[in-house]
């Protein structure tokens, strides 16, 4: 019958499908990878990936974070990390991060001149997605925190399906334009099954430096009627701060030179919600 003939064709699809899809296998020496992403660009997702790592350090000296920057195209933790120069090589041609305020760090952007465009098609960036998850010895690590290029492409779907992903992260602004696409990314990786541990709520309000009045220049709330409607957590809100964009702009990220201040205050309030919904890590 055709309903037999429509059933062994979808087996045989699913069959496919299967042996396509890469074997997820851990990356060696990383207990625990948490992925910051937006759907889209220019919502602060890489000073908030920073800026968390930097705080999951800070809420436990012991633990050991790494940060990778997995935006091939417009790699930014080398300037926010205050960092420069080419990885040295192990003896097992393996690259070693490079390090600063105790995180190691990975980037495209210490394997490339600083102004040099990455002017690749996808299988190329495909490709350095994997030398970067696979050919770089991190030691022992906690936590790695896998700042992710924005949208829901290649590089979204190659990481999430090569490797366990403890959680995502999802940083968005108020405004409707960025919600739209932070429904696009939650999804994406509820397809995926990555879970989704909450959302930041980026820029959420601006307060005169003068008179203290506040203005909510993206709008109000808009973060938190999304994690409604997609039944998740607001990790925290971090306020539109000239400092924020300063510190990371000179390579000194908030959550180190001014650990004392509402800006800082906010990050490590979401790396405890973080650390609070991440499963515990295998002994």
């Amino acid at each position: 019958s055709s309903s037999s003939g429509d059933e062994a064709l979808r087996d045989k699809r699913a069959r496919i499908l299967s042996r396509g899809l890469p074997k997820q296998k851990p990356i060696e020496g990383v207990k625990q990878v948490v992925v910051v992403a937006s759907g889209k660009g220019g919502v602060g997702k890489s000073t908030t990936a920073v800026n968390i790592a930097l705080a999951l350090a800070a809420n436990d000296s012991a633990k050991e974070v790494g940060l990778l920057d997995a935006d091939i195209y417009g790699p930014s933790i080398p300037k926010m990390m205050n960092l420069k120069g080419n990885p040295e090589l192990t003896p097992k041609n393996l690259m070693r991060p490079l390090k600063n305020y105790g995180i190691s760090c990975m980037s495209m952007g210490f394997l490339i001149e600083e102004t040099a465009p990455v002017v690749w098609r996808g299988l190329m960036v495909m490709s350095a997605v994997e030398k970067l998850l696979r050919q770089v010895d991190w030691g022992q690590l906690d936590y790695l925190v896998i700042d992710m290029p924005p949208g829901t492409g290649d590089v979204q779907l190659s990481v999430s399906q090569n490797i366990p992903i403890a959680g995502a992260v999802i940083v968005s602004t108020p405004q409707d334009v960025a919600l739209l696409d932070a429904h696009k990314g939650a999804e994406m990786f509820r397809k995926v099954h990555v879970p989704v541990l909450g959302l930041v709520q980026n820029m959420s309000v601006f307060q005169c430096p003068k008179c203290k009045h506040e203005t909510h220049i993206f709008g109000t709330d808009g973060v938190k009627d999304l994690a409604k409607t997609l039944g998740l957590d607001i990790l925290g809100d971090v306020p539109l701060h000239v400092n924020i964009r300063e510190t990371c702009d000179s390579g000194q990220p908030v959550v180190v030179s001014q650990p004392q201040s509402d800006a800082a205050k906010a990050y490590l309030k979401i790396a405890m919600e973080i650390l609070r919904r991440l499963p515990v890590p295998p002994a």
